[in-house]
């Protein structure tokens, strides 16, 4: 086996697959009152349904930092929900850090998210009343960290992105772009194994969203990271991009 062969080799084994889907279908039933509800054996057949995904397979590596493409309505939303484990699939398998997340208790998918997966909304999820560094905090407080050790923590994770001088502002003190750093810092609370962003720059200037990229990439060298957008720029940031239209793959 020559070098490069055996640099491959060892590049190969140093990966783990972090997330997994494996012909993942995601169907909906409308209720009488017009919401939509999941659709099941269960469910009376003749509901009118939609089915937001359809037939979908991948898998995303540790190191990897993998783009979801496609236009409004296409899945994207639908497919980081089912991978992080915020809703299960209709048919199809989903893992998680290897777990079927279909095979979990409530409490146990709870317990899986906030030990394992990081999610950065478009619009920033921050609590008002609280301060950046509390914002942060907050998934250390599930995991029963004490006081002193959380708010450390909190205070290094916002260092990290920047924000080392802004740890007692509120989120209204804050920029779009602080506030959506701060989102990032708090994904990371905990260490999770993955990172995912659903549109992350969406509000933001093109500057600002540079600087959000910047971080997602840096991320994603010691762990996975799934970033949904429409944006070609934030696309052309990742490794390899999945598209998605209608609710299935066109291609990978």
């Amino acid at each position: 086996m020559d070098a490069s062969t055996r640099t491959a080799t060892e590049e190969s084994d140093r990966r783990e697959a972090v997330v997994e889907c494996t012909r993942v279908t995601r169907t909906y039933a409308r209720g009488g009152s017009g919401g939509w509800f999941s659709f099941g054996s269960d469910d009376r057949d003749d509901r009118p349904t939609v089915t937001a995904l359809e037939d979908v397979s991948l898998t995303v590596e540790r190191g990897e930092f993998v783009g979801l493409s496609g236009p409004s309505g296409s899945g994207k939303s639908t497919l980081i929900h089912l991978l992080s484990g915020l809703d299960v699939p209709t048919e199809g398998t989903v893992t998680l850090a290897g777990e079927d997340v279909s095979a979990l208790s409530q409490g146990e998918l709870t317990r899986l998210r906030l030990e394992q997966v990081g999610i950065v909304f478009q619009r920033f999820h921050l609590l008002p009343s609280l301060s950046a560094r509390a914002n942060v905090a907050l998934p250390l407080v599930e995991r029963g960290i004490g006081k002193a050790e959380r708010r450390e923590q909190a205070a290094d994770l916002l260092e990290r992105v920047g924000l080392g001088d802004r740890l007692g502002h509120r989120p209204g003190e804050l920029s779009g772009g602080e506030q959506q750093r701060v989102a990032v810092a708090r994904a990371l609370a905990g260490d999770p194994l993955v990172v995912f962003a659903d549109e992350p720059t969406g509000e933001l200037d093109t500057d600002t969203g540079a600087v959000i990229l910047d971080l997602l990439a840096d991320l994603a060298e010691d762990r996975a990271v799934v970033l949904a957008s429409h944006d070609e720029r934030a696309l052309d940031r990742t490794d390899r991009v999945i598209r998605l239209r209608d609710g299935r793959v066109k291609d990978a």
